[in-house]
């Protein structure tokens, strides 16, 4: 029996964007139709809902490198996206939710490259690789229900950097526990050194041919664009909501920061907590000579945000109030913004 679909697929590469039309699509769309959506992104490190940030990304490198940072409404781990990569999104009713028709739906499109994939449980799917023991991740999902509708996205690795995924992903060892959702790590391979006729192009089209085909049904490809943002104002809500920093970092769980060094004026050890982005507490312990600098740096720094261009804003006021310290306030405060990055 044929069901009603409907096939979206983006023309932009803003994640901002494209998470926005993924919330439209999952908060406002009817539920009668089973949804496709295919987009890409630019160079971006997406960040599950309930997950740190500084934990999983290294921040400095990504602001050198113009890289964006997302955080999407569903769970799971932190992931790389750049135009190497091709993302999917399925959304129906929850009473017609079917994961692993989903899973079906990826696995049978790839079969039309010789990609013999499989779904491992875990969200995943991947592929045996001749010659080698065990597998290669390939794909990886995440998924979200919310009372009438269920909603299953992923990505799937096409022709990514690899490299990018230790730039960005792998953060610095820091002394920082945080009680956020933190990310597990897969040996992965292109499609692309599969079959080199996979690109996103030629697996949007199999994923779309597979779909149609799996609901017996027929619709016409809507493509997206920035015209399509400004004509529906749920959608143009949620970009700025996604590009705002009280969801990108306002949303981090509790977590504390400890680290310490020792200057030309004494030695410190700062000890920060933080929740939702907020410098809550602030403890520092130092051997300096003026003990009311030290003291004007844990009291100035509470109720700030966890950022370094906060950070750098609210430390250099002290220059006003201590004429005879400008290079202490300078040290201090640059060392933190290293810090915190």
């Amino acid at each position: 029996m044929s069901k009603k679909v409907k096939i979206f697929v983006a023309e932009q590469y803003d994640p901002y964007f494209n998470l926005a039309t993924e919330n439209w699509i999952f908060n406002d769309m009817d539920t009668d139709s089973h949804v496709l959506f295919l987009w890409q992104n630019d160079e971006t490190v997406v960040i599950g809902k309930h997950q740190n940030p500084w934990t999983e990304c290294i921040t400095s490198k990504m602001e050198e490198d113009g890289v964006k940072l997302a955080r999407r409404q569903s769970g799971g781990g932190a992931v790389f996206h750049d135009l190497g990569n091709t993302n999917f999104t399925f959304m129906s009713s929850k009473d017609s939710y079917d994961k692993d028709a989903n899973n079906k739906i990826i696995t049978n499109a790839l079969k039309a490259f010789g990609v013999d994939a499989f779904a491992n449980g875990r969200n995943d799917i991947e592929v045996k690789i001749e010659n080698e023991e065990g597998s290669r991740k390939i794909s990886g999902s995440a998924f979200k229900v919310k009372r009438d509708r269920s909603f299953h996205h992923g990505t799937l690795l096409i022709n990514a950097d690899l490299s990018k995924l230790a730039n960005y992903l792998n953060p610095n060892k820091k002394k920082l526990e945080s009680k956020g959702i933190k990310s597990a790590r897969a040996r992965v391979i292109n499609l692309a050194e599969i079959n080199s006729k996979i690109t996103h192009e030629t697996l949007s089209g199999a994923i779309i041919e597979e779909f149609c085909r799996f609901y017996d049904a027929q619709a016409q490809v809507e493509v997206l664009n920035y015209d399509f943002l400004k004509s529906v104002p749920k959608v143009n809500e949620y970009y700025d909501e996604l590009k705002d920093w009280n969801w990108l970092y306002g949303k981090t769980p509790k977590f504390n920061h400890q680290f310490e060094e020792r200057f030309t004026w004494g030695g410190v050890e700062v000890h920060i907590n933080s929740n939702k982005g907020i410098m809550e507490e602030v403890t520092i312990f130092s051997d300096c000579l003026h003990p009311p600098l030290i003291e004007s740096f844990a009291e100035t720094l509470k109720g700030v945000q966890y950022d370094a261009k906060a950070v750098e804003e609210t430390l250099t006021k002290l220059k006003d109030e201590f004429q005879d310290h400008h290079g202490e306030v300078d040290d201090f405060t640059q060392w933190l913004i290293s810090n915190i990055r």
